[in-house]
């Protein structure tokens, strides 16, 4: 009996490795003789065993499927290399062809049929005609060709296996990134682009498949500040902005976030783009701001300028109409004083008027902006030029001082920052909201279904550790979308003030015993503590209530120590329930954003304790963390004659 060919498997995900590695020991036809995570694991692989196959998934960390690629062929010439890949392949299976890979399969394939497709892939030339499907993208379109209807098709016969509620998110996600007014991109670590919307397309002027495998920092004219910015986020930064020309268009303006999508560790998986053409804004700016400068000119000479001479020794000498309007001061009221009475008191201790003298006297000008008093006391933000004036001798007679009002132009400036910082913010959270949930639900959603099928077609095959490898891997990726999908849901509906609460009368000790079973249930092993004062009654909503505290729970469970305590007692018109761990409690850096949008994400969502405080508040309630005795506390109105 011939042997059966070799293959060597490389995916960071090992849920992936697992059910790859079973399905492909079940068929008895190719021999796993090795697994890598990552580019560096799959070129020491190819030169130890020289394969006759290679499944290599195209975005690791470290270094990626792209990379390794090339160097994995001059390691072992042989081996036919098969791009494994959660992306679409839509222009991406050309690229990988065009640096030699024999094949393209996303992970949406069923596991039977990617055993077929890398059997008949290794088999040798001349050993019998391949599968239908060998050679063909998943809608049956070549996959030279293939376009967006076969990748439509390929989509929906993936999609047909998944339950009804996931496969219309994960298509309005599709929809949301293909339909985005900005142009969006994925890349792998590298900061090479695998896929782009069709507005970044339209922006670059190029067509899909010659953006696919196109470093982004080769686009930019500068590629310094994106190649900065993309070791920043491999390193752990968050979003990164930046702004930069194009390479073919120096005169084009692009903005640009970076964001990474992060794995349950918190390391990078791949890379998402948010860029914009702002270079039609960027004139605009400039000519506005040009137009602005000479109307504040014209105005500002005639109404906002204070101008007047000094003699060598710093007093007043002359006074125009436009600084006593400025000052409050009559000429008879300041000539002849010294011009530090139009500083404030520390200036005046530290001797700065006669410091901004001395240097105008050595170097002819001196400028600044500061505050300045008024002869009512009042303050106001100056901008301040001292001129030496000389005689036809060169012998020093004074300094003209011109002081301008700008206490207006810095309070508009300061609202812009606040603006543009409240901007920065906003396109964070959307760029991390949209990374976090479209990685979130890709792996689980096909983790899931893959072992769903591998358990009901092969369950008498596999041995009991299998099977119950498989059946916890289950349990655990179907929570992880329950609550993903919950928090999601109500998240948005806590933004957009719809929550449709219905309130009622709730037993909190009924609630609770509840909650804290199903954690056990979930969790075995935790060690949780419920203290409950007897007849406690809140008004709110059964399932609200559930949710919340049952955040809480949970988020002690993940980042404290057991035992868990969960306490109710009742106090005033109130009822508190308190959940505390046994750990060291939040960190003080961390407090202030305890309760924010993805505020303390380490690996899901972000969103649990964001969601407690808004179902909280639409309560009536509130939900604080108490540092006396680190614990998370949840307040809600009590039922009345409770």
């Amino acid at each position: 009996m011939p042997e059966s060919p070799t293959i060597v498997v490389v995916d960071d995900a090992p849920e992936v490795r697992l059910l790859v590695k079973t399905q492909l020991r079940l068929s008895g036809r190719l021999e796993v003789v090795g697994e890598g995570a990552d580019g560096y694991d799959a070129v020491e692989l190819a030169r130890a065993h020289r394969p006759a196959l290679m499944l290599l998934d195209v975005s690791m960390p470290g270094r990626d499927g792209l990379a390794a690629l090339p160097l994995v062929l001059d390691a072992s010439p042989t081996t036919r290399v098969v791009m494994f890949s959660g992306f679409d392949r839509s222009g991406l299976a050309d690229h990988t062809r065009r640096l030699g890979a024999t094949e393209f399969v996303e992970k949406s394939v069923p596991l039977d049929e990617l055993v077929d497709r890398l059997v008949a892939i290794a088999a040798p030339p001349g050993g019998g005609a391949p599968p239908a499907h060998a050679g063909r993208d998943d809608g049956g379109a070549t996959g030279a060709d293939g376009g967006a209807g076969a990748a439509g098709g390929r989509r929906a016969k993936a999609d047909l296996d998944l339950d009804p509620v996931l496969a219309e998110h994960l298509e309005r996600f599709r929809e949301i990134f293909d339909d985005a007014a900005i142009g969006m991109a994925t890349m792998t670590l590298d900061g090479r682009i695998v896929r782009a919307n069709r507005h970044l397309v339209g922006l670059l002027g190029d067509d899909a498949d010659a953006l696919i495998g196109t470093a982004y920092a080769d686009l930019a004219l500068d590629a310094t500040p994106v190649l900065e910015g993309l070791q920043a986020l491999r390193e752990g930064g968050g979003a990164v902005q930046l702004e930069h020309g194009l390479a073919d268009e120096p005169a084009r303006r692009f903005a640009a976030t970076l964001s990474a999508v992060l794995d349950a560790q918190d390391r990078p998986l791949y890379f998402l783009l948010q860029a914009q053409d702002v270079t039609e804004q960027r004139a605009a700016e400039a000519e506005l701001h040009e137009t602005e400068q000479r109307f504040r000119l014209l105005v500002e000479a005639v109404q906002d300028y204070a101008i007047f001479m000094l003699d060598p020794d710093g007093h007043v000498a002359s006074w125009n109409a436009g600084a006593q309007r400025l000052k409050g001061y009559s000429s008879d009221d300041i000539v002849g004083r010294h011009f530090r009475i139009f500083y404030p008191v520390d200036k005046q201790s530290e001797r700065h008027p006669e410091h901004e003298l001395a240097i105008a006297r050595r170097e002819g000008r001196y400028e600044e902006e500061g505050w300045r008093l008024r002869k009512d006391g009042t303050r106001f933000w100056a901008h301040v030029t001292i001129t030496a004036v000389h005689d036809a001798d060169g012998v020093l007679v004074g300094f003209a001082k011109v002081t301008r009002d700008s206490t207006e132009r810095r309070r508009i400036l300061e609202l812009q920052q606040q603006a543009n910082e409240r901007l920065r913010r906003s396109a964070a959270e959307q760029a991390e909201f949209l990374a976090v949930t479209a990685h979130e639900l890709r792996s689980p959603v096909g983790v899931l279904a893959a072992t769903a099928e591998t358990l009901a077609r092969h369950h008498d095959e596999l041995t009991p550790v299998e099977r119950t490898d498989f059946a916890e891997g289950m349990r655990r990726t179907a929570d992880q979308l329950r609550r993903l999908l919950d928090d999601l849901l109500t998240a948005s509906r806590a933004d957009a003030r719809s929550l449709g609460l219905r309130v009622e009368p709730v037993p909190v000790d009924d609630q609770l015993r509840a909650v804290v079973t199903s954690a056990r249930s979930s969790r075995p092993g935790a060690e949780i503590v419920l203290d409950v004062e007897e007849g406690l009654v809140v008004r709110a909503d059964p399932g609200r209530l559930a949710q919340m505290v049952d955040n809480l729970v949970v988020n002690a469970l993940t980042h404290g120590r057991p035992p868990v305590a969960v306490a109710a007692r009742a106090e005033g018109d109130a009822v508190v329930v308190s959940v505390r761990d046994s750990g060291p409690g939040v960190a003080a850096d961390l407090r202030g954003r305890l309760f924010e949008r993805f505020g303390t994400t380490t690996g899901g969502t972000g969103l649990g304790l964001y969601i407690v405080r808004a179902l909280a508040q639409a309560h009536g309630g509130e939900a604080t963390y108490q540092v006396e005795d680190q614990s998370f506390v949840l307040r809600l109105p009590r039922e009345r004659g409770a």
